[in-house]
């Protein structure tokens, strides 16, 4: 069995094609039961985001499994095979490993370096424990990935080489202010209530903004986010019904939008409204998708060694000019939508008055922030510990067949000890007891090198052959090795933290 990865995000795909692709949770959960009926895998998990979604999977064929996870994508995102195809990008077997363990680091964020994808790499993992999808692979993988993004933080710099995807857009908003400067006096209007409005809103509290009001659409969270504010001591802050926003909106000097809605919160109209102005409605839209050719699936062997940047590129770059994060004019309302969809109507931009920051405008900007040189120590680690666990992973394939030779060995020992009580049925205890000993330790000297020699020999590349061997060297049972197997997938402790 091998690990594979069929997905989306930033990179590869536009964001028009990632806001209609975004899973919701029980998508999800759908998108894993299918993955376990098809024939290829055997386990998997998703990894969604706002700007990110990938299935991980382990197959027992390559094409297959490319074909038939690159489909359920495509079934369950709602966006065609044809047109989803060319943004795919495919991972495996170490590479798989490799791009995991740089996402969890931050090496693949929208803002390089940024921390929460560790929380969203856990609970992926937690929702295929939960459904019971994630094996012995993937339990494997998920707790070692966070393990390597937790140590990249603490052991480099790489937080310097960027910042939260909320800090990243204030900044892209305060225009090369001071952030602190710009927020101090402002009202900010935060819609919706989840983590990340949450952090927007911490973050707006901690940069000095006076007052700031919470919409959303169930009230208790909002007061709740409410009250955690009123304790950091924010001047004035409150809670309010998503029905107000549009009078809330007439106050605001920043609003901050992040919500699980599958429309548009604010219109371009509203926002016109808010500020008195008129809106011309015949005006294009920015940010208009771009038609994809269609591709053929016969692609995913090429992707495995290039990705598929270059659909993206072109895109992004026929888009570059038609999507700005600013009006013409000075600003009189800062908009930041850090929602997947989108909260936000990217036509605001063109409402006088209104500078408008998205994912997709901030995906432009950080394409072309400076990497700090912590990245290449980063980079470095994982490469390290991609080494460490393929290493670990063909250590533990022969593990198996190790435990098997010595449990037949006991076995032999037990059957001898047993002949010897008949033969010699006037034995005392203690000579009884010291001939077993003894026939134990020269059975253990005998196993230790060769045992010992095969786990290193089977942990290096190109040593799955080892176990085979040692199982037809000592006939061992197939059976007895599978059961082994078993036992420690049955585990209660494995792969949890």
């Amino acid at each position: 069995m091998s690990l594979l990865v069929v997905g989306l995000s930033h990179r590869s795909a536009p964001v028009s094609v990632l806001e209609r692709a975004s899973l919701a949770v029980d998508a999800r959960t759908k998108l894993l039961a299918d993955t376990l009926a098809a024939e290829p895998a055997t386990e998997a998990t998703v990894l969604a985001t706002c700007n990110r979604i990938e299935l991980y999977a382990d197959v027992d064929k390559f094409h297959a499994g490319v074909a038939e996870l690159s489909t359920l994508l495509a079934q369950h995102s709602g966006v065609g095979l044809d047109e989803l195809t060319p943004y795919l990008y495919v991972h495996y077997e170490d590479r798989a490993v490799h791009h995991l363990f740089s996402v969890a680091c931050g090496l693949d964020s929208m803002v390089v370096g940024e921390g929460q994808i560790l929380g969203q790499i856990k609970d992926a993992l937690a929702l295929g424990q939960e459904l019971h999808t994630a094996g012995r692979l993937l339990n494997d993988l998920f707790q070692q990935a966070l393990r390597v993004g937790k140590r990249a933080h603490s052991e480099t710099g790489i937080d310097r080489a960027g910042q939260s995807l909320v800090t990243f857009g204030l900044e892209q908003l305060a225009d090369g202010a001071e952030v602190t400067e710009w927020a101090a006096g402002k009202r900010a209007l935060v819609i919706g209530a989840g983590s990340m409005s949450s952090l927007a809103a911490a973050t707006l509290a901690r940069a000095g903004v006076e007052e700031i009001v919470v919409a959303n659409r169930t009230r208790a969270r909002a007061e709740r986010l409410v009250e955690i504010l009123g304790q950091a001591g924010v001047p004035t802050v409150r809670a309010v019904v998503m029905s107000a926003v549009a009078d809330e909106l007439t106050r605001a000097d920043v609003v901050v939008s992040c919500t699980g809605a599958t429309g548009l919160v604010l219109t371009a109209e509203a926002v016109a409204d808010a500020l008195g102005v008129a809106f011309d409605t015949a005006a294009p839209a920015p940010g208009a998708p771009v038609a994809a050719a269609p591709d053929d699936l016969d692609q995913h062997a090429a992707w495995v060694e290039n990705g598929s940047a270059t659909a993206a590129a072109q895109d992004r770059a026929a888009r570059r000019e038609s999507v700005r994060p600013a009006a013409v004019g000075p600003a009189r309302i800062h908009l930041l939508d850090l929602a997947m969809p989108r909260d936000i109507d990217g036509a605001a931009h063109r409402v006088a008055g209104v500078r408008l920051v998205d994912i997709e405008s901030l995906a432009e900007a950080s394409a072309d922030a400076p990497m700090a040189a912590d990245v290449d120590q980063v980079r470095t680690i994982v490469a390290d510990e991609v080494a460490a666990f393929g290493a670990a992973q063909r250590a533990a394939h022969i593990t198996p067949t190790v435990v098997a030779l010595r449990t037949m060995a006991a076995d032999v020992v037990a059957g001898e000890i047993a002949r010897l009580d008949g033969r010699l049925p006037d034995l005392d205890e203690k000579q009884r007891a010291e001939i077993t000993q003894t026939v134990r330790r020269v059975v253990d000297k005998l196993l230790h090198a060769p045992t010992v020699r095969v786990k290193q020999l089977a942990s290096e590349p190109g040593g799955a052959g080892y176990a085979d061997a040692l199982r037809e060297l000592f006939d061992l049972d197939p059976q007895t090795v599978a059961a082994v197997s078993r036992a420690d997938l049955n585990d209660p402790n494995r792969g949890r933290s």
